[in-house]
């Protein structure tokens, strides 16, 4: 095992009192530094010339990645970042420095010294301070669906007012942000909406009412994966339901359109089944 190896295992930055610990010396470390197969972007800790530059960044000042910026890495569904966003303790910190956004509130769960990214309860915490309701239900949904925590642990942390609200209104269900989206969207029509529903041997994206059915293409609807939700399509209708297939665009950039054809498709009843 090398020095530069336990580095790496350690998401490429490290305090030196960790690879102590693991039997290297301090000898050896300083070696690493000097020859420039390590770096040291604080006292303390070493990184690899290559490591992450927001882990570097959180180590500078005293912080750690959170709210959106580690959901997104953590390959949940965010709907739109700017900035990074890091935490730290009140005291003791420095600004992370224009451009960047920093959560000063107290986490969910204390913080293990030496990790860099924080955990998903509270990844989730500050999301829910933090971003609008729509975009903070997107990313809670996902963590559901993804497994990396699950209602009732969840629900034994302190959490806040709004994080209490998110976690009363989220679901494991949702596959994608956009079915999070119009899950919520459509709530004002007091329908029975069931998202993943299973019509004909095959699962369909939201299930309205009895007979109507609304699915949300991805960008993998290409292909193969095309050919196949069109021949699904059309045994739908051949059974009496009503399909509409709206796209990604239309659901972030022109939601009053895809509302609109749904009002009107109930309005006229074809979401019931006939007789």
């Amino acid at each position: 095992m090398s020095l530069e190896l336990d580095v790496r295992h350690a998401r490429g930055v490290t305090r030196s009192a960790d690879l102590l610990s693991l039997g290297w010396s301090a000898r050896k470390i300083s070696r690493a530094v000097c020859a420039g197969r390590l770096i040291q972007p604080k006292r303390g800790w070493v990184a690899l010339p290559d490591a992450d530059p927001l882990l570097l960044v959180a180590v500078r000042r005293g912080a750690v990645v959170t709210c959106i910026t580690q959901a997104k890495r953590l390959g949940l569904w965010v709907l739109a970042e700017s900035e990074p966003h890091f935490a730290a303790p009140r005291r003791g910190s420095r600004p992370v420095g224009e451009g960047c956004v920093m959560h000063w509130g107290k986490p969910l769960s204390t913080r293990v010294p030496g990790v860099l990214e924080d955990p998903i309860e509270n990844v989730l915490g500050h999301v829910a301070d933090c971003q609008p309701y729509e975009a903070a239900l997107v990313v809670w949904d996902s963590a559901l669906n993804r497994g990396l925590i699950d209602k009732p642990t969840i629900r034994r942390f302190p959490l806040r007012p709004r994080a209490r609200r998110l976690l009363e209104d989220c679901s494991p269900l949702a596959d994608s942000g956009l079915e999070t989206l119009v899950r919520t969207r459509l709530r004002f029509l007091r329908l029975r909406i069931i998202a993943q529903a299973w019509v004909l041997g095959h699962r369909v994206d939201f299930l309205i009412g009895e007979r109507l059915i609304l699915q949300v293409d991805g960008a993998h609807h290409v292909g193969v994966q095309r050919s196949a939700d069109i021949l699904h399509d059309a045994r739908l209708r051949l059974q009496g339901y009503t399909v509409f297939r709206v796209s990604y665009g239309q659901i972030i950039d022109d939601w009053p359109a895809v509302q609109e054809l749904i009002v009107r498709a109930v309005a006229q009843g074809l979401h019931l089944t006939e007789g």
